[in-house]
């Protein structure tokens, strides 16, 4: 009869917890805080990887988000059952809503992306998806979030950049599909009707960066107007070695704010291109990952009903640093 009642108890729990992960809403405030944690390539039992969840747990406490998101290489060994577990313990205990995407590294070991996402879906406070199987990738999904009246005031956008080209000979990182482009499209044209003609305000995340990115420092483009760049690039950007166009997509789409990603470990800039900010978070693995940058987290705050956000990176002595506002700190 006892097991019976435990039983009974964790199926409620469970199911409470599921029930309260599905719906996301600004506060009382009318704000919206995101913790971004990147490319921690964590490996159980090492000294480093412990300092990480260390540092992510200081970082969350001192931010309380109201989700939190992982864009890739997040577990780099196996078993990476346990490396998840021990990663998304952080979260889960904290009843914090997550959502991941992968990187190029996340599938190097014994479990493939969809075996990734088959686990990390079943975790309490988990918002990832696997997204249709149609599409070039796993995990290209999108998240609203509601305002006090409970209607849709923003949308979060999650890509699978995925991880390498194997087509032809040119060797390099993988790109977005043009089907994920036309996946996108398709959402945020979707989300605009149902908004009177209204595009909502949207950010998205991924691991790897557009090759926009390479344009905010690339001097020899004169057609590109100048903007502040706040933070540090110690590192050429990495892109996949073809551009499908999800950029023009988001500009022609009017809807993105800003394109959150990780994979260069000593970069943590924030730039401005076409009305879209193009940032890096700040890389989580501490002394799991080369790195001569520092450590922590890029925290986003938006506003209900508002194109702009707040953003800045808590790094790992709990200090925040490199604050800015969109839009107003690039115009």
């Amino acid at each position: 009869m006892r097991k019976f009642i435990a039983g009974l108890l964790a199926i409620l729990t469970f199911g409470c917890s599921s029930e309260q992960k599905k719906h996301l809403s600004f506060d009382k405030e009318g704000k919206f805080k995101i913790v971004q944690l990147t490319d921690i390539h964590y490996k159980t039992g090492t000294e480093g990887s412990a300092e990480a969840i260390q540092m992510m747990k200081r970082i969350l406490d001192a931010e309380r988000p109201d989700l939190v998101v992982f864009t890739g290489d997040i577990v780099v060994c196996a078993p990476q059952q346990q490396g998840w577990d021990e990663v998304l313990d952080v979260v889960v205990e904290r009843r914090l809503p997550h959502a991941v995407v992968l990187g190029n590294h996340d599938e190097e070991h014994d479990w493939t992306r969809e075996q990734i996402f088959d686990y990390i879906t079943t975790k309490p406070y988990a918002l990832s998806q696997k997204g249709e199987d149609k599409l070039k990738g796993t995990g290209s999904y999108v998240l609203k979030v509601a305002d006090s009246a409970g209607k849709t005031s923003t949308l979060l956008y999650f890509f699978d950049s995925n991880a390498y080209n194997r087509v032809g000979e040119q060797k390099g990182f993988d790109w977005l599909g043009f089907d994920q482009v036309a996946w996108y499209r398709k959402s945020s044209r979707a989300a605009t009707r149902a908004n009177g003609g209204k595009p909502y305000p949207a950010l998205a995340f991924f691991h790897i960066p557009l090759h926009e990115y390479t344009l905010l420092h690339d001097s020899t483009k004169n057609y590109v107007v100048r903007a502040p760049v706040v933070g540090v690039r110690e590192e050429k950007e990495c892109p996949g070695i073809l551009n499908t166009g999800m950029f023009a997509a988001m500009v022609e789409s009017g809807d993105v704010m800003g394109a959150f990603v990780g994979h260069d470990h000593d970069n943590d800039y924030v730039g401005y291109l076409n009305g879209i900010c193009l940032a890096y978070g700040r890389c989580t693995g501490v002394r799991s990952a080369y790195n001569k940058i520092g450590f922590g987290a890029r925290v986003i705050v938006l506003t209900e009903s508002s194109r702009t956000f707040e953003t800045w990176i808590r790094d790992e002595q709990n200090q925040v640093v490199r604050k800015v506002t969109y839009p107003s700190s690039f115009l």
